[in-house]
């Protein structure tokens, strides 16, 4: 199964998790930690498919800048990840 490392740009923020359809949206389950830099990251191992997710950024809901969105039930987004196998040539 592929790797998949989750990354976030927010220096100013005390703690960060990720949250989405590969964890039931636990949000204690896969905290992120602080580079040196002052970015989050969280490296997850997952099935190939595709998975919606935030962040938790001190207690709120983020979603990631930086990839697609859906609009969630909650009236706001959820950002979105697909995880493909990578192609072959022969």
């Amino acid at each position: 199964m592929p790797r998949v490392t989750f990354k976030l740009d927010y220096p100013q923020a005390q703690s960060v998790f990720v949250a989405g359809s590969f964890n039931d949206w636990d949000t204690q389950a896969h905290p992120m930690r602080k580079t040196q830099k002052g970015h989050w990251s969280c490296t997850l191992t997952l099935p190939y498919g595709r998975y919606e997710y935030r962040y938790i950024v001190d207690g709120e809901w983020y979603t990631d800048p930086s990839t697609p969105r859906v609009p969630n039930e909650y009236g706001s987004e959820n950002s979105v990840i697909e995880v493909k196998r990578r192609e072959t040539k022969t």
